[in-house]
């Protein structure tokens, strides 16, 4: 198997993809086809482990990782990701936790997965890789968590100073010296800038080895389709109809993991997309043309983007606006519709959810009744809400307990630089000649 460019660059291995992060010519790696498979390629395949063999093989041929891909998913999927039942207006629909990994949310599956595959491909090599990472809250405390103490790597987390929550940001902030945490004076998108504008440096990432962690990152792709791959095969078995699938989204990675996996013959029915206030994608859809844009502060910090990565990567797979209408939908939540799906699913059915998942129930709401009631969804959870306590809390009227791996975490100390967003601050940090801070 050989990963292209988006935009046309020669064709590379999935071990070149990984550890590049991004293409020669600034475009994204896809591979070169999807993988088809039939229902009963999957037939012997009962755990989420089994079904991510079996999804991931075709993949993996060719690279030096082949061999080791069992133990990769092992490592990966070290954590249940269970499906519960949830009930909106009267309809029972199942919630997809993702959050019951290191840092309790979906990016632990990508970044573990990752930080599996690069560690076993740069253990020999004596320089070590630095792993840039943007994110607006929940991606750079699972690729540092991933990545925590690994030898032969080196972790560089860019995050918008303010726009994430005390504990994301406590999670960006508290790890081993091979972790540099920079907040950044500006937006999410001012930390992608940075972050495509240094690995399309020549001299600057040969000097320092970059790759990149965010889901411009083929290896942040492909584990996240299998957890679509695993939901969907164990609800059509149990009922034979294929799920439809809600997904909060804002840099388009973890939607586009799912329509991966129905372009490659699982049972997945509908996808809906769930944004926050930044409509781009949706607008898009309506016939807008496709410009970035500010991003808007919104509670749902996570999808707080501007310019979603993975568009490109959709466009290249699918087509323009006039294509993806005909293979996914897109419902705009913003933060009092955030605020009141938090209340009335705590109020009706008990279950305490993020905002970035309430955008997932809101989206469900703006089905037909008579959609909502013939199909079946599976509604996906991306984060734990005791990561957003001072926005769950006061609304729901009681305290969110935190898991214990979360617990952990904020009991550890925290370090950082604060950076202005700016090509030269970076590259400071990067060379050691500006201090750390602390907190």
């Amino acid at each position: 198997m050989k990963y292209l460019s988006t935009r046309g660059a020669p064709a590379v291995s999935l071990d070149r993809a990984l550890l590049d992060g991004i293409a020669s010519d600034g475009g994204l790696y896809l591979p070169q086809r999807l993988p088809k498979f039939v229902l009963e390629d999957f037939s012997s395949a009962e755990t989420i482990q089994q079904v991510a063999l079996v999804y991931m093989t075709p993949y993996f041929e060719g690279s030096t990782l082949a061999g080791e891909l069992q133990g990769v998913l092992g490592e990966t999927f070290s954590f249940e990701i269970p499906g519960s039942p949830i009930k909106i207006d009267g309809n029972t629909e199942t919630l997809l936790e993702l959050f019951h990994g290191p840092t309790a949310a979906f990016k632990d599956v990508g970044a573990g997965f990752l930080a599996a595959c690069i560690s076993r491909l740069n253990q020999d090599v004596a320089a070590p890789l630095t792993i840039l990472v943007a994110t607006s809250g929940d991606t750079g405390g699972a690729v540092a968590a991933a990545f925590d103490g690994r030898p032969g790597v080196r972790v560089v987390v860019l995050y918008p100073e303010g726009r994430v929550s005390d504990r994301q940001a406590h999670q960006l902030t508290c790890w081993s010296d091979n972790v540099l945490s920079l907040a950044v004076k500006g937006s999410f998108d001012d930390c992608q800038t940075l972050v495509k504008a240094a690995m399309a440096d020549a001299a600057l990432s040969q000097r320092h080895r970059f790759s990149s962690a965010n889901s411009i990152n083929i290896g942040r792709l492909l584990p996240q389709s299998i957890y679509y791959a695993d939901a969907s095969l164990r609800h059509f078995r149990a009922t034979g109809k294929k799920p439809g699938f809600i997904i909060p989204t804002g840099n388009l990675g973890n939607a586009f993991a799912c329509i991966m996996a129905r372009e490659s013959g699982l049972p997945i029915g509908d996808i809906v997309l769930a944004t926050n206030a930044n409509t781009l994608i949706g607008d898009y859809l309506l016939g807008a043309e496709w410009l970035p844009r500010v991003s808007i502060q919104t509670l749902a910090s996570a999808m707080d983007v501007g310019n979603p990565s993975n568009m490109e990567r959709l466009q290249k797979l699918l087509g323009d606006a006039d294509v993806l209408r005909k293979h996914i939908r897109v419902f705009s939540a913003d933060d009092e519709n955030i605020r009141q799906e938090i209340t009335a699913i705590h109020q009706d059915s008990g279950v305490t959810i993020c905002p970035h998942t309430a955008t997932a129930v809101f989206a469900y709401r703006q089905l037909a009744a008579k959609e909502r009631a013939d199909k079946d969804w599976i509604l996906v959870a991306t984060a734990h809400p005791a990561k957003f306590e001072s926005i769950v809390e006061p609304l729901i009227g009681e305290t969110v307990p935190l898991p214990d791996g979360l617990a952990n975490i904020m009991s550890r100390p925290s370090r950082y630089s604060i950076i202005e967003p700016n090509m030269q601050s970076l590259v400071m940090q990067l060379d050691g000649t500006a201090l750390t801070g602390h907190k």
